[in-house]
């Protein structure tokens, strides 16, 4: 018999009977708890999830901006190049470059809005 083993004494109808439960069965909560998210990445911290809703909210700011772009082409130019720069830095893990760059975004995008309002 294993050191590790319990007896457990179950009652049946019948009978009763010995049934021996090992404790290797129950590793599962001996094992420390994965950070793993839905898709398999590790969870993100506190600041790397409030950086991204704030790049979230830049993001759906600049949608709502360009349907008011008259111009078919300008306005195709300006999603494409925010798609671009949104995709090029998606895997940018330092909070200190992805502040920046949403303050860069940010200041890019007024500074487009400005352009917009003017014409």
């Amino acid at each position: 018999m294993l050191p590790c083993t319990i007896r457990m004494r179950i009652c049946t109808a019948r009978s009763w009977r010995l049934f021996e439960v090992s404790s290797l069965s129950r590793n599962y909560a001996n094992r420390p708890a994965s950070r793993l998210g839905r898709f398999g990445g590790e969870l993100p911290s506190l600041d790397h999830f409030l950086q991204r809703e704030r790049a979230i909210k830049l993001w759906r700011e600049i949608l709502r901006g360009c349907r008011q772009v008259s111009d078919p082409n300008t306005k195709k130019e300006t999603l494409d190049f925010a798609k671009e720069e949104f995709r090029r830095n998606k895997d940018v893990k330092d909070l200190t470059q992805i502040r920046y760059l949403i303050s860069t975004g940010k200041t890019q995008w007024e500074t487009f809005e400005r352009y917009i309002s003017g014409l």
